[in-house]
């Protein structure tokens, strides 16, 4: 099912859509040369809080050869599988006209009490996300935050 996915990714998806409240950044290493539909696609859009999946993908426009491009980050608890939190992305992705890869995933625990992100685990359709990767994009939303990653656990 998740190949299917990759290879149809051009053709329209039906999604319900849910409303999360979110926190998000827009921030990109070279906005100069990126085109404004990919400008505008937040690096981060996680849960204020809980245990979620989530997934870490490279994000471009879909005409261009993949460059220039920026790492997202997405995660929420209404994703019951990592496929859905991608299935979630595609929808506003198709409409700005940008294409994506799927990096890997895994799971986050957001402790915005203790200010503290921990990054651990894998997606079974995806495989596992680089958690350090992951935690470079989330510092930049989270720059107080403490982080931990682990390869441990599911």
């Amino acid at each position: 099912m998740f190949a299917l996915i990759f290879k149809h990714f051009r053709s329209p998806s039906v999604i319900k859509a849910t409303t999360v409240h979110l926190r998000t950044s827009t921030m990109a290493t070279n906005n100069a040369t990126m085109s404004p539909n990919l400008v505008s696609i937040p690096e981060v859009e996680i849960d204020p809080q809980g245990v979620f999946k989530y997934i870490l993908m490279r994000v471009y426009d879909d005409a261009g050869d993949g460059t220039p491009n920026k790492l997202v980050v997405r995660g929420t608890i209404k994703g019951a599988y990592h496929a859905d939190i991608f299935e979630m992305f595609l929808e506003g992705a198709h409409k700005l006209k940008l294409d994506c890869d799927v990096l890997g995933g895994g799971r986050i625990n957001h402790d915005p009490e203790n200010k503290k992100l921990k990054i651990y685990g894998y997606s079974q359709g995806f495989g596992k996300a680089d958690h350090n990767v992951t935690a470079s994009v989330l510092k930049k939303v989270y720059p107080d935050y403490t982080f931990e990653c682990s390869d441990e656990g599911y």
